[in-house]
């Protein structure tokens, strides 16, 4: 079963940036489509960003001025640089992944099978 370990939140001020990381065990990211999700307080969980098995990376189009998904095979590791960050993208970042070989739907946060503790990210203005 694979596991999912995401680090890189922390503490800017608003206009700031963090590149958060997602790194994979106890297989290879090739095999996976990964994504990454936030949530904060009162609100549901919302897809960001994914790359899949053959290296697609998307990033949803109200982010895609400011946020990038990349990732580095040879460290099984995704990453998500958040770029101008703003008071509203104070949240819990999650990186998620459904089964091997199985697509990524954002806006189906429930069919994603494997998902890491979470790394907090808070704006201030």
């Amino acid at each position: 079963q694979v596991r999912l370990v995401e680090s890189g939140g922390g503490s800017v001020q608003a206009g700031g940036s963090l590149k958060l990381s997602c790194t994979v065990s106890l297989d290879t990211i090739s095999k996976y489509c990964v994504a990454w999700f936030r949530q904060a307080p009162g609100k549901e969980r919302e897809g960001l960003a994914h790359t899949n098995q053959q290296g697609l990376l998307v990033v949803v189009d109200s982010m895609k001025d400011r946020f990038t998904i990349s990732k580095d095979i040879a460290k099984n590791t995704v990453y998500l640089q958040m770029n101008n960050l703003k008071p509203e993208d104070s949240a819990m970042y999650y990186c998620a992944a459904p089964r091997k070989g199985e697509y990524c739907y954002l806006a189906m946060p429930a069919s994603f099978n494997y998902w890491g503790q979470g790394t907090r990210v808070t704006v201030s203005s």
